[in-house]
């Protein structure tokens, strides 16, 4: 299990943007699964939408991105440990369900491929065992810094 500090030092995130609290899941080269808790504390909750509080699906993507950005870091060689993984794009975008105050967001993402610089990844999100969104991201590695 990964925790949320650890998570901080990998991604280049912060708050309000770390969308992963936990890695519970994770097979290097192959498959991770990643944990958000979504509260109503939540910075975009109060415009999206008053009265009707629903989590933005491009987040649910962002936390879809950030969680695979976690699996590209611990499955990349010493060499490159440190080097930048860029969200390069997203296909077969599809939100099933809205996500609300108090679901937990359970984010399963694997390896498609991975060529070079470039990953791919096949991302799933469920709340209570049920599908609420799924995407195919794209990422690549960027040179060190």
């Amino acid at each position: 299990m990964i925790e949320i500090k650890e998570i901080m030092n990998l991604l280049p995130h912060a708050y309000p943007f770390l969308l992963v609290d936990r890695i519970v899941e994770l097979e290097p080269g192959k498959r991770i699964v990643g944990i958000k808790n979504v509260t109503y504390n939540e910075p975009f909750f109060p415009g999206h939408f008053p009265n009707r509080p629903i989590m933005p699906g491009v987040l649910i993507v962002e936390a879809m991105a950030q969680t695979a950005g976690v699996l590209a870091f611990k499955s990349l060689p010493e060499e490159d440990q440190g080097k930048p993984i860029y969200f390069l794009g997203m296909d077969n975008v599809r939100f099933r369900k809205p996500v609300i105050p108090g679901d937990q967001l359970r984010l399963e993402l694997e390896i498609t491929r991975h060529r070079q610089s470039i990953w791919g990844f096949k991302g799933k999100a469920f709340v209570d065992g049920k599908l609420v969104a799924e995407a195919d991201l794209l990422a690549m590695l960027g040179e060190g810094e």
